[in-house]
């Protein structure tokens, strides 16, 4: 799977809990979920869960703490699924 896929996926994932929807639809790598895209820091966990079912992963909770863009998430799933 190409990070442009995994992008998607992530992008498709996260819609549902973004509240800014003007960045959503200028949606890129450098996009801060929580402060771009006011994800709900509470919903995290969600997203995290819908990301390890869509991409038959586990991610680790430090790894989780390090992810604050699409981008980091896209590298994230992308090294996880090695």
């Amino acid at each position: 799977m190409s990070d442009a896929q995994i992008f998607e996926q992530v992008v498709k994932i996260l819609t549902p809990y973004v509240k800014d929807q003007d960045a959503l639809a200028s949606v890129g790598n450098e996009t801060n979920i929580l402060e771009d895209l006011k994800v709900n820091s509470a919903r995290l966990v969600d997203v995290v869960l819908a990301f390890e079912d869509e991409f038959d992963i586990e991610i680790a909770d430090e790894d989780v703490d390090s992810v604050n863009t699409v981008g980091d998430c896209v590298s994230l799933i992308s090294r996880t699924k090695g």
